[in-house]
């Protein structure tokens, strides 16, 4: 998938236009949650998403997607991680 291609899936599934976010490399977030709906597109790097102790990592070109206060934690590659994130309450 391209992000072009990502800005129509956004469309299509009722989110807002995303921004960009970055995270360094080799950085981490403990388990937490949000108060909305996130779907983001890994433009560079790379990013591990832990879920019910289950870890998935997604590179560039692969999109997440987290529900409405899912706990998770998060890891971030070498390179760190560019991602288009877009939040729907």
């Amino acid at each position: 998938m391209n992000s072009e291609e990502f800005l129509q899936l956004l469309l299509r599934e009722g989110f807002p236009e995303p921004v960009e976010v970055q995270q360094v490399s080799n950085g981490q977030l403990g388990i937490h949650e949000h108060p909305f709906e996130v779907m983001a597109f890994v433009v560079e790097g790379d990013i591990t998403i832990v879920i019910d102790g289950l870890s998935k990592n997604y590179k560039a070109g692969e999109i997440f997607h987290l529900e409405f206060k899912q706990l998770h934690a998060e890891s971030y590659g070498p390179e760190g991680v560019k991602y288009l994130a877009s939040r729907k309450q």
